[in-house]
């Protein structure tokens, strides 16, 4: 038999989905937002995936329903379910991906460890809590934020009084997640892949360098972590897969604090930006490994043999695309691996990565790092 998925949104994401399904035989289709889409090299259908006629006819012609992003709302999930399709993540463990307040008390419930953290639903609550934990301290959008969008650190309830306009807050469900600020030293991830018969299987703790709320740089394995606390994140990211019945690909965001803890930050329930080293880096890739998970197939193994940097290419103009330099970094640097995400050109939007394999993780930021500024044309 041929196995058919399908992927709810047309990025990049699903767009790394189409070689490894192409490798393991598996027919591959993609709702996209647009015509153009990142996706447009596999079987793109555009549509509108907030319609529920649109998914529902979309989904008929496969065996399993996954994601781009996880932006799709859940009343259209459950509605697909209801009908009969298989939807992985299913919309029940989803709903802790969308919404950070819903994240938080079911991380507390199950005892995963959470910063300090407080649902507010006035300027009175914010500004308590500022007087507790502050001076400064973290408020999120609990749906809708993403790459730094939806978060802001303030010292003072006005800082986010657009907020709490009565207009913005029913569409926000009514209240706004805040956080005490992390001290913390680094930023990890701790990506993992489950399948429906429980089946669990981690790749190595990896460190996150962001830029303006931005993932920039990774660092695979995570360099100078314990094994108490590589162990700790593993155990972390297996007891809220299980807990909240994920399949496919967990990314769990977290940090590492200055006194040794780790602290889930955000989580991801999709192949996850952290994890784009594993195409070359590993023995199996993120995104055969989602494929294989959400099909409810045996899993790869996850070793990573060798230090691997991933580096994200962001735009630097609304107009100027790096296809142009593609001769010039392939000659200097034969040993980055490039990724084109086939987006048109935007400041600050990932239009591609490069990976970088070496024997430290310095040499490999060394050369990731001088072939990024190349291809994008920074002297």
């Amino acid at each position: 038999m041929q196995y058919r998925v399908g992927v709810i949104g047309g990025g990049q994401l699903a767009r790394m989905m189409t070689v490894p399904a192409i490798n393991l035989g598996i027919e591959i289709k993609v709702l996209a937002e647009t015509e153009n889409s990142s996706a447009k090299l596999a079987a793109a259908v555009v549509g509108d995936y907030t319609d529920l006629k649109t998914v529902m006819d979309f989904a008929k012609d496969v065996d399993v329903i996954t994601f781009d992003h996880e932006h799709v709302p859940l009343e259209i999930l459950k509605a697909i379910e209801a009908a009969g399709v298989s939807v992985q993540p299913s919309s029940k463990a989803l709903a802790h991906a969308q919404n950070k307040l819903v994240m938080r008390k079911a991380l507390e419930k199950i005892g995963a460890p959470n910063p300090r953290w407080l649902e507010v639903s006035s300027p009175a609550e914010l500004d308590s809590f500022i007087g507790e934990f502050g001076p400064e301290v973290i408020v999120k959008t609990p749906i809708g934020g993403y790459d730094g969008k939806g978060v802001r650190v303030v010292r003072n309830s006005s800082e986010v009084s657009d907020w709490f306009e009565p207009a913005a807050l029913a569409l926000l469900g009514g209240a706004l997640l805040v956080e005490e600020k992390v001290s913390f030293v680094r930023e990890l991830a701790q990506l993992s892949a489950r399948n429906s018969s429980g089946e669990f299987r981690a790749w190595p703790v990896v460190e996150t360098r962001q830029s303006n709320g931005v993932c920039s740089e990774v660092l695979a394995p995570a360099p100078n972590l314990s094994s108490e606390l590589a162990k700790k994140a593993k155990q972390i990211a297996e007891l809220i897969s299980s807990s909240l019945e994920v399949t496919g690909n967990l990314a769990v965001e977290m940090f590492e604090t200055a006194d040794g803890r780790l602290l889930v930050n955000e989580l991801a329930m999709r192949p996850h930006n952290s994890g784009h080293f594993s195409i070359e880096g590993s023995t199996t890739s993120q995104f055969e490994q989602h494929l294989r998970a959400v099909l409810d197939l045996p899993l790869g193994e996850t070793e990573v043999s060798k230090p691997a940097v991933m580096v994200n290419l962001l735009g630097l103009s609304n107009e100027i695309d790096f296809v142009e330099n593609y001769p010039e970094l392939m000659k200097q640097y034969s040993n980055a691996k490039l990724h084109s995400y086939g987006k048109s050109p935007r400041i600050g939007r990932k239009l591609g990565h490069i990976t970088v394999i070496g024997d430290s993780h310095e040499s490999a930021l060394a050369t990731a790092l001088q072939a990024r500024a190349a291809i994008l044309g920074v002297r």
